[in-house]
């Protein structure tokens, strides 16, 4: 089944869901990115979007502490994927719109400044760039927190080579999380 298919029907699977009681804002991003897709498509015709090649992979870093995130930031610069820093999980949402094909990791703390926390950002990139890997991180004592299933937590204070292991995952096998 081609990519846009799949896309359409997920979209009205997650149309659905936003009939149910999705909260507004999620549903207010789905249909931002919904018309983003479409105005890309319209623009470029299919064809030309199929053909586009892999841009540069990105590494998107959330986190409000600035330290730790300059410290992930830093230390996921030692991969092959760009990295972006955000400080809310608003701002990773911006980043996503314009760039989501192109995020190959999302390295997201729980708690956030900003009206949505780690675990909602989690769930929409779930649901909205599949093909991102989720990464979540706290050092709140969270035993692993109610997250997708897709997502793979990484406890604070987190060893670097955790962190590489995961950017090198989502280059080679975004899809497949380690339990």
């Amino acid at each position: 089944m081609p990519l846009d298919q799949i896309g359409q029907t997920l979209a009205s699977f997650y149309d659905d869901l936003v009939s149910e009681g999705m909260p507004e804002h999620l549903a207010a991003l789905v249909r931002r990115v919904r018309q983003t897709e479409d105005d890309r498509v319209a623009a470029a015709g299919p064809v030309a979007v199929a053909a586009e090649t892999d841009p540069r992979r990105v590494a998107l870093v959330v986190e409000d502490d600035p330290a730790i995130r300059a410290l992930a930031e830093t230390l996921l610069e030692e991969t092959e994927l760009d990295v972006v820093g955000c400080d809310s999980a608003e701002a990773a949402l911006s980043v996503l719109q314009a760039r989501g094909g192109d995020v190959a990791l999302v390295f997201a703390d729980v708690r956030l400044a900003g009206h949505m926390d780690g675990l909602q950002l989690a769930r929409a990139v779930a649901t909205l760039w599949p093909r991102a890997r989720l990464v979540i991180t706290s050092g709140h004592g969270l035993p692993r927190p109610e997250m997708p299933p897709e997502a793979v937590f990484i406890a604070k204070p987190w060893r670097p080579l955790d962190v590489l292991v995961e950017a090198e995952r989502a280059t080679s096998d975004p899809a497949s999380p380690v339990v």
